[in-house]
């Protein structure tokens, strides 16, 4: 992003309906949301989709939140305090911030939750980590996930001083510190509730407790969610609306006529109906700051090859994938890190310092794939094209590298089409793929959200990539302290990777949605939780 705490804020004008005999109001009390992907789970220890972060951010606030323009700001934490040498930050809690049972939050509620994901091997764990808070002993205790003493455990460089007193030490500054508090693998828990609940906790509404501006009333997985606005929420005022509904797991279609009948007022939409929507003042498209990519399996003999991996790249047609298949304001990627997300210390955007990794040359392609042939003793090859079948426009992205893929003399490709759901939980983790679809969206506003995924013993390296060029640039950044020289070092490591063919970066990915012109506040953010809830308001 140009600036670290940029977002972008959905605003559109009021209209009124007709109906029958006259004018009818409008229902102004409830934001009627649609998405495709289902609810996973409210921990937000344990989850690690967009649909559940947007659900836990309804419902949790961290230390930091946003503001109505998308900007980091206070939120549970009233100020906080950052120290001389900038590792250690002191943050003072409000008096009035309490949980939907009436418990006040207290400092223990981070400290708790904090320990609760290190101790549970939580796929986000690896955030407290040197790779991205560097928070004082949490990589040895990640290491040690579930066989983390309690005493191990309190090592953690996170203290409640008192219940409204919390300290957090760091190995080295994190420039992006205070960003990372807005989330939710930092939010709080109530350890009374939480322990208390046991293996229910966040899993059903009655299991899953609420600081923030809406609390969960319904919870049907695999259809919808409800959320009543929270008259405790320290900052009720800013409210607008009582009511706030989810429909999950709805296939865009029926999304958008579903909006169509005004049944909804927001609705992704895929491919196939860009054109339809793209002249109506409902349409809106927005950088996610996220990138698609295919990840390669490095314990695939074949794939260990360099020259394969290069003629993979090379056969792909960006150009032709963002404009002619997926058409969602997505643009070809030319790295890991996309555009957009980040600058460099004089104000550069990261991949214009960077440079561009990626081209469509068949004619290379296919010379490299040749020379791969050779290396390898082999006049052919077969591999295994992963994908979800139920993420939007995953089947037709896997259709056209197909078709590009088949344009290499000597492979073969088999179609794997799957669940999200196995793809993330089973496939990927056993390393059970050759190639996958695969896409991630920024959690901070840093080149090492990405980076990171790439770096030996991270829970999301699922190929298992490993550099040892690259492990190393990578250790350097979490110790560096002048910023201009880290960024020097995080452009390395990405010009180490991306000639290694690390992965095969697609597409920068845009988004396709509908948004009712009565509706304002709606706050779409590129990284981290993508949709804040507390602003809304229907005219």
């Amino acid at each position: 992003m140009k600036r670290v705490k940029k977002a972008i804020a959905l605003a559109l004008s009021c209209a009124m309906l007709s109906g029958c005999g006259g004018s009818s109001k409008r229902d102004t009390s409830t934001f009627r949301f649609a998405l495709a992907a289902d609810i996973t789970g409210m921990d937000s220890t344990a989850v690690y989709d967009t649909v559940s972060f947007d659900a836990i951010h309804a419902v949790t606030e961290g230390l930091m939140g946003l503001d109505k323009n998308g900007n980091t700001t206070n939120a549970i934490a009233k100020d906080y305090k950052v120290s001389a040498d900038k590792k250690t930050y002191t943050f003072t809690l409000r008096d009035d911030a309490k949980w939907s049972n009436g418990d006040p939050v207290t400092a223990n509620d981070f400290v708790y939750a904090w320990k609760r994901i290190i101790k549970n091997a939580g796929t986000y764990a690896y955030m407290l980590g040197s790779t991205v808070a560097n928070i004082k002993n949490a990589d040895a205790l990640i290491k040690k996930g579930t066989t983390a003493t309690d005493a191990e455990m309190n090592t953690l460089g996170v203290k409640a001083v008192n219940d409204k007193t919390l300290t957090v030490e760091l190995n080295a500054p994190v420039p992006f510190f205070a960003d990372l508090m807005a989330f939710p693998s930092f939010y709080p828990i109530n350890e009374k509730f939480a322990e208390k609940a046991g293996n229910k906790y966040a899993t059903a509404p009655q299991y899953t407790l609420s600081n923030g501006a809406f609390v969960m009333t319904k919870w049907t997985k695999g259809k919808s969610a409800d959320f009543e606005k929270n008259d405790d929420y320290y900052n009720k005022g800013v409210v607008k609306i009582k009511k706030l509904h989810m429909d999950l797991g709805i296939k865009p279609q029926s999304a958008s006529a579903n909006f169509d009948a005004k049944k909804l007022e927001f609705a992704e939409i895929a491919t196939e109906l860009v054109d339809k929507y793209k002249n109506s003042k409902a349409f809106k498209q927005y950088n996610m700051a996220s990138t698609s990519y295919i990840e390669i399996n490095h314990k695939n003999k074949d794939l260990q090859n360099a020259n394969i991996r290069k003629a993979l790249s090379l056969a792909v047609n960006r150009k032709s994938l963002c404009n002619d298949i997926v058409k969602d304001g997505s643009s070809p990627a030319e790295g890991f890190v996309p555009a957009k997300l980040t600058q460099s210390p004089d104000g550069k955007d990261f991949r214009k310092v960077a440079g561009k990794y990626t081209d469509y040359n068949l004619k290379e392609a296919q010379a490299a794939f040749d020379q791969g042939l050779k290396e390898l003793g082999k006049k052919n090859i077969t591999l295994g094209l992963l994908y979800g079948s139920d993420e939007t426009s995953s089947d037709k992205v896997a259709e056209y590298l197909e078709t590009n893929f088949s344009k290499l003399k000597g492979l073969k490709i088999e179609m794997k089409a799957t669940t999200f759901k196995d793809k993330i939980n089973n496939r990927l983790p056993g390393g059970n793929f050759d190639l996958c679809i695969n896409g991630w969206g920024a959690d901070y506003p840093d080149p090492t959200t990405f980076l990171s995924l790439l770096h030996k013993g991270n829970s999301n390296n699922y190929g298992k990539y490993d550099n040892a060029q690259f492990n190393t640039l990578m250790n350097k950044v979490q110790s560096e302290t002048d910023v201009a020289k880290r960024y020097n070092l995080l452009v390395d490591a990405e010009k180490v990777a991306m000639q290694d063919y690390a992965n095969i970066p697609l597409l920068d990915k845009g988004k396709s949605v509908l948004l009712a012109e009565y509706a304002s506040g709606l706050v779409y953010h590129s990284f981290g939780v993508e949709y804040t809830f507390t602003y809304v308001e229907l005219k």
